[in-house]
């Protein structure tokens, strides 16, 4: 077995992410609504002329056992992702990746088709394509000064 050398910096960003993922806190600038969940996937979000693209990655977690749901302009990702038993004559000396149930949500734009949002699943990445559409409901509110 290979020895690591430790890195205290690493220790402290990893009890960090932890100790804010426990109180609810996020990233400042950071556009997602926070949901509960033990952990949340990695995601890249990009756009196209016709599209947005989130590409969620979930490895070991089957197919049937995540949902993806839109409500209200809010799309969001839930699942779980269950821990090894341990085995007899089996033990680990390090666990680094998070399990347990994970929710993701996003705000979604105005200008997409929230009925038309397609999801594959496949290797541990979930894809989603949610079309533009033509039409933006922009809402003009006016506001009076007091």
């Amino acid at each position: 077995m290979a020895l690591i050398r430790w890195d205290p910096s690493r220790e402290i960003d990893d009890m960090f992410e932890r100790y804010t993922k426990a109180v609810g806190l996020h990233r400042a600038g950071s556009q997602d609504i926070i949901a509960t969940g033990d952990w949340a996937p990695r995601v890249d979000i990009a756009e196209s002329d016709n599209a947005f693209e989130i590409k969620a990655e979930i490895p070991e977690v089957n197919k049937e056992g995540v949902k993806v749901t839109v409500d209200n302009g809010v799309l969001t990702i839930r699942g779980e992702r269950k821990q090894e038993t341990e085995e007899k004559g089996k033990k680990f000396h390090r666990v680094e990746r998070y399990y347990g149930v994970f929710a993701r949500s996003f705000t979604l734009p105005d200008n997409v088709d929230e009925t038309k949002v397609k999801a594959s699943f496949k290797d541990g990445m979930l894809n989603l394509q949610i079309p533009k559409t033509k039409d933006v409901k922009l809402k003009a509110i006016e506001v009076k000064v007091e």
